[in-house]
């Protein structure tokens, strides 16, 4: 029996089970900070290089990816000998995305936007600190500004984290801007940073006109659901260089119009004058 067994064989049952639930949650965090390596500008991944990025031996990313080929979540790709997510995540990933009832009333209220704007429109949820994009229709012309599906977003300017906070408390919210959650430039304070939530949920809308990035412009409008709770967000993305204050005013237009189409797919009663 090895010196470690004999210590943990001394310990009271209570300390024992602690010891092994910090074991089993430190294993669990292991496996999920793996999958993070793997992202759409770096689908194949090698042992070395995830083994590097979080901080674990090659034996132990090994491992982990050994157990993760078994059960399909990722997979090897033989002539390079890294690895790639596998299908066995769309199953894990399956029920959660059948469940969401707004992306699919959502799908046809975004096409149509996505034709007349000529830009891209995407449906982004909440997820308690970070906004989620679950649905996107890219624009049609050559520039244009898309994410990959499940892209978050925690940076507070951004228009969908904007509202998505407007309908939280305040007192939350200064918990998330105080934790680093929430992320805004040095300029902006967290009472200024609420005023101006405050006044999007009030005229019904958020923008980001460049703020974020110089290069982009986003417009967020709210999603209700049949018991009047916000439950998406419709954005709208385009490249700064084209959005005029004038186009920006359409933009606003058309994505309100839409974020209250799909609402009302979703049952929602009250639309505001």
């Amino acid at each position: 029996m090895t010196a470690s067994q004999d210590t943990e064989d001394d310990m009271p049952r209570g300390e024992q089970e602690r010891t092994a639930d910090n074991r089993g949650a430190s294993v669990i965090v292991n496996v999920i900070d793996v999958l993070r390596c793997f992202t759409v500008e770096r689908q194949l991944v090698g042992v070395t290089e995830i083994a590097a990025e979080v901080g674990l031996h090659k034996s132990s990313v090994s491992r982990i990816l050994a157990t993760l080929v078994q059960e399909r979540v990722v997979e090897r790709d033989e002539p390079t000998r890294k690895f790639r997510l596998g299908l066995g995540l769309i199953a894990i990933a399956g029920p959660l995305l059948a469940n969401l009832n707004v992306r699919q009333a959502a799908y046809p209220p975004l096409k149509h936007l996505a034709e007349k704007t000529q830009e891209t429109a995407v449906l982004n949820i909440w997820d308690g600190n970070e906004s989620v994009s679950v649905e996107q229709i890219p624009s049609p012309r050559p520039v244009k500004h898309t994410s990959a599906m499940g892209s978050r977003y925690d940076t507070g300017l951004s228009a969908t984290v904007q509202l998505f906070l407007a309908y939280e408390s305040p007192e939350r919210t200064r918990e998330l801007i105080a934790s680093g959650n929430i992320q805004l430039p040095e300029q902006l304070g967290a009472e200024q940073f609420l005023e101006r939530i405050s006044v999007a949920r009030t005229q019904g809308y958020a923008v980001n006109y460049g703020e974020t990035s110089t290069e982009e412009v986003g417009v967020a409008a709210p999603v209700f659901d049949h018991r009047g709770d916000l439950v998406a967000c419709v954005l709208i993305a385009a490249p700064f260089y084209r959005i005029t204050p004038k186009i920006l005013e359409e933009l606003i237009d058309s994505c309100v119009k839409t974020a209250q189409k799909i609402s009302l797919r979703m049952g929602y009663a009250h639309q505001p004058a």
